[in-house]
């Protein structure tokens, strides 16, 4: 069932709050916006993105269990057989997509270069789980986690690995910054060029502590320009006040 849709205004406070706990792997607020925006596509509450889907390695990957109970809740089902360190199998059924059984194995995973991730060596059948499950819905029933894997994929994968040119050349992902912080460093710049350097940080904040530190910037930009003032007059006409 669907639920009603959240005013922008408050996605972003909601956004804003995800970001600045540091929890779900979510580090700016446009991340987090951007899995709340897709939660609510999906017809779910927004705050549903910090319970069931994190940002690893710059990508949304949604959680094996979320995306287990999805396939479920579709109609899916399935079967555990072998379930160990070494290896685990499971038989993914659905009505539209038919059967399958998926095997993955410690050996498999060290074959394609996996088992670096030092989350394998202590918790090697969980990750072959969430290789199963997602393979396994892939296979039968793709629509519920089509764009999406599982934080155990993505940490597996380089960071940079299938991004578009555009999202590599974009470097560091910016931390949120805080905003008294910011406060202090304006009222602290004695040049024009102290505050350009703001702007980074200043374009972190939430919308109304965004439109305060630009207030704020500007009129220490005046304040610095005015101070410079009797120095330029000086210069311009090179005669003593």
């Amino acid at each position: 069932m669907s639920t009603a849709l959240v005013p922008v205004d408050q996605v972003e406070r909601m956004a804003l709050a995800v970001a600045k706990s540091g929890l779900f792997g979510v580090k700016t607020p446009d991340q987090a916006m951007a899995l709340m925006l897709i939660a609510q596509a999906e017809g779910l509450h927004p705050a549903i993105a910090a319970r069931d889907y994190h940002v690893i390695n710059g990508r949304p990957t949604l959680k094996a269990d979320a995306m287990m109970a999805r396939f479920q809740t579709a109609g899916g089902s399935v079967r555990w057989g072998e379930y160990t360190d070494k290896r685990v199998v499971g038989t993914f059924s659905h009505p539209q997509g038919g059967s399958v059984e998926i095997e993955w194995t410690l050996d498999m995973a060290i074959t394609a270069g996996l088992t670096k991730n030092p989350t394998w060596k202590s918790y090697p059948r969980q990750m072959l789980r969430a290789r199963c499950i997602s393979e396994g819905i892939r296979t039968v029933f793709p629509g519920v986690v089509v764009g999406t894997y599982t934080p155990e994929e993505a940490e597996d994968m380089d960071p940079q690995q299938n991004q578009p040119a555009a999202l590599r050349d974009m470097g560091p992902v910016l931390e949120v910054a805080d905003f008294g912080s910011v406060m202090r460093q304006i009222d602290a710049a004695q040049t024009i060029d102290a505050l350009n350097a703001l702007r980074p940080a200043i374009r972190t904040l939430d919308r109304d502590a965004r439109d305060e530190a630009n207030d704020a910037a500007k009129v220490r930009a005046g304040q610095i320009r005015a101070a410079q003032a009797p120095v330029e007059t000086l210069e311009a006409n090179d005669e003593p006040i």
